[in-house]
């Protein structure tokens, strides 16, 4: 038996503890009780931390629904969960309490949070990963797998074991572009959306991380590549890439200190199977 689903991705949180909770709810969720409807999956890209005035608070959530319903909340890993769950590579200003830290850790470590997962759409399975999957990542470390569900397997089975590729920097954190960045740190114009274009993507990816367009500005960044066609979905702050193939999704609020005034999760719907 199969049951209608909806799938709920919500970018980068950063902090903003109000607006997580908002939107929460606008989903039909009760962030107090941390009970989510049935039909509703919830996949959040990592990032939940940093930048916004209520990190401890938002992590105190998570973990909640993360214990009340664990079927229901898909959490991902992003670099700023990694710099606490792994050695650190870059500094961070902001203090974030000792029990946040070790409820991301034990996430990590007790296989809750992982690299990616895949969510049905109407156009396809979509890859979901903090920064996304790019070219030369996808044909040199993951051997040109042509399913997202492998890929998944294979991110998730990386991350277990530490694979240095999977955390592999690349613009944002060392000022170079580097094709084979990993799932946490691609660029969205320069280094992911830029390696897939000329090149068919094997399946659709949802990402956050970083957008090629800057909703806090409203501008295009300068890095956003020739020959790329990109939708703005401004009520909602997603973008959406059409290359051969398919599509690349970008979720990320642009969330600074302060919220980007207009987000929503990126929502579809699909089927999964019962448990029943």
């Amino acid at each position: 038996m199969t049951i209608e689903r909806r799938y709920a991705v919500i970018g980068d949180v950063a902090g903003h503890y109000a607006d997580l909770t908002q939107e929460l709810r606008r989903l039909g969720a009760d962030p107090e009780a941390g009970t989510l409807p049935p039909d509703l999956i919830v996949v959040q890209v990592g990032d939940l931390i940093h930048r916004g005035p209520q990190s401890d608070a938002v992590v105190a959530l998570v973990d909640h629904f993360i214990s009340t319903a664990p079927q229901q909340w898909i959490q991902l890993i992003g670099n700023h969960e990694a710099h606490y769950a792994r050695a650190q590579v870059f500094e961070w200003h902001e203090q974030i309490s000792a029990r946040a830290i070790s409820a991301m850790r034990a996430w990590w470590h007790e296989g809750i949070m992982q690299v990616a997962t895949v969510v049905p759409s109407a156009t396809g399975d979509l890859l979901v990963t903090h920064a996304g999957v790019t070219e030369p990542f996808w044909r040199e470390d993951l051997g040109a797998l042509p399913d997202p569900y492998a890929v998944a397997e294979r991110l998730n089975q990386m991350g277990r074991l530490g694979r240095k590729a999977v955390f592999r920097p690349g613009e944002m954190l060392t000022d170079r572009v580097a094709p084979r960045v990993g799932p946490l740190w691609a660029s969205a114009g320069s280094e992911l959306v830029a390696s897939w274009v000329g090149h068919r993507l094997p399946f659709g990816q949802v990402h956050g991380h970083s957008s090629c367009y800057d909703w806090q500005r409203s501008a295009w960044r300068p890095s956003v590549p020739s020959g790329a066609h990109i939708h703005l979905d401004h009520d909602a702050g997603h973008e959406t890439v059409t290359l051969d193939g398919g599509v690349i999704i970008g979720v990320d609020p642009g969330h600074g200190a302060r919220a980007h005034t207009a987000w929503r999760a990126w929502v579809s719907q699909g089927t999964s199977a019962s448990r029943g």
